[in-house]
């Protein structure tokens, strides 16, 4: 009796030693409810050690050796679950920032950078540049992930980010963003200026604190969200120049008229889920979809005159003039087209329609655009306040000497416009007087 009893003992403790664990996660790390960042770790661990010990009893030879098969195993395969760890925090993180719209913010702030440059491009502080934006936009998308986790739960298209299926914790996401948004602000700060770090930290508090809220309470919140997308490029041009002019103010515009029919479209295409997730699009409130195509219209008739005000206030030559002309045509057609037939297919082409509009302009504003150093260096010593007394005195003693001269100089054209329109503008200029 004893040794039948222990015979089994051994077999069962044989067999537990060579099955598999039951609970083993694979990356990308599906976890439950209660499972914690700390989970995936033991996993990892837990298979890296149990592989280890398999291998060793597989390898006799090692014994011949003098060396530990288990240790070699434990170190070699470890490395390779650290590796699969890190992999799927990447992922994680990656998917936080929503990489590809974070990258199309660098991209706005860099081209916003380069009009603000003139002639000669600073590299390195293009990078640094693009490199805060992203860090600061990676910040407060993972802040509106955090904020939302609830309604993504709702939604089919977010449900499968890192906080609803429980792949991070809040804790980690928060941790996370913090960080981020910090380093982004510090190194726009050092490595540009402290207008474009306050204009990054002013778009991470507007997005994350402003906008996000207001997606559950009011459909105010596609405008905003267009507020929030026009700054980088404005960001970008404070980093070049170390101030704001209104030349810089182009790209802005074209961002804001750009991004209503964009969202109108996405709004429109996504009415279901947004419904779902307890958001207050303005596309929920207009069943037949009339007011939300009319709205997109009335904002691609606002991109027409970008081109001609581009060419008028000397930042691009005529030629851009025409081809945004022809291009704010082709998207104005199709909200035309969706005014006419509301459904998904009208919607969805005005939708591709915007994607392939902002990238051309873009294109084409930095191709055409006209190099003017004297301007550029004017501009760069006005922003130095304790260049302001000599300059103006300079100029008064230069009056007095020539005053021909000083007539000239007042003869350029005038700089100053006023809006006709409420928030935030509509880009109808009236010349002020000089």
């Amino acid at each position: 009796m004893w040794r039948i009893k222990t015979t089994n003992s051994l077999s069962h403790l044989t067999q537990l030693a060579t099955s598999k664990p039951n609970r083993i996660l694979q990356p990308p790390y599906i976890l439950t409810s209660r499972t914690t960042d700390a989970d995936v770790i033991n996993a990892s661990i837990t298979r890296s050690s149990s592989t280890a010990v398999t291998s060793a009893s597989s390898s006799p030879g090692l014994s011949k050796l003098g060396v530990s098969g288990d240790v070699i195993g434990a170190t070699s395969l470890g490395v390779k679950e650290v590796v699969d760890v890190m992999r799927g925090y990447g992922r994680c993180y990656w998917e936080l920032s929503k990489a590809k719209l974070s990258m199309l913010v660098v991209a706005t702030s860099g081209a916003g950078y380069v009009l603000g440059s003139g002639s000669t491009v600073d590299l390195a502080g293009l990078c640094y540049t693009c490199a805060g934006t992203m860090m600061v936009a990676a910040s407060a998308n993972t802040l509106n992930q955090v904020f939302e986790v609830k309604n993504d739960a709702l939604m089919n298209r977010t449900r499968r980010r890192p906080l609803p299926s429980g792949r991070l914790t809040i804790p980690h996401a928060v941790t996370w963003a913090s960080s981020v948004g910090l380093a982004g602000t510090a190194l726009l700060a050092s490595k540009a200026n402290l207008l474009a770090a306050g204009l990054g930290a002013s778009n991470l508090f507007l997005y994350a604190f402003v906008y996000t809220p207001l997606k559950q309470i009011h459909p105010v919140n596609t405008w905003v969200g267009a507020v929030v997308g026009a700054i980088p490029p404005l960001l970008g041009w404070a980093a070049a120049s170390g101030q704001i002019s209104l030349n810089g103010w182009i790209l802005p515009a074209a961002l804001y008229f750009w991004q209503i029919p964009h969202f109108m479209a996405l709004a429109y295409l996504c009415r279901e889920d947004y419904a779902a997730g307890g958001f207050k699009m303005f596309s929920l409130a207009d069943p037949s979809g009339r007011r939300t195509a009319l709205v997109a219209l009335r904002n691609c008739i606002y991109l027409i005159p970008l081109g001609y005000l581009a060419y008028d206030w000397g930042i691009t030559s005529g030629w851009f003039c025409l081809e945004s002309t022809l291009l704010a045509l082709a998207i104005s057609g199709t909200s035309v087209s969706f005014l006419m037939n509301r459904n998904k297919e009208t919607a969805r082409r005005m939708f591709h329609a915007s994607l392939l509009y902002l990238p051309v302009f873009m294109s084409g504003l930095m191709f055409h655009r006209v190099y003017n150093d004297d301007h550029q260096s004017l501009v760069a010593e006005n922003t130095k306040d304790n260049m302001v007394t000599s300059q103006t005195t300079t100029t008064h003693e230069q009056g007095i000497r020539n005053p021909e001269k000083i007539r000239r100089n007042h003869s350029r054209p005038p700089v100053a416009y006023a809006s006709v329109a409420p928030f935030p503008f509509l880009p109808a200029p009236i010349y002020a007087s000089s």
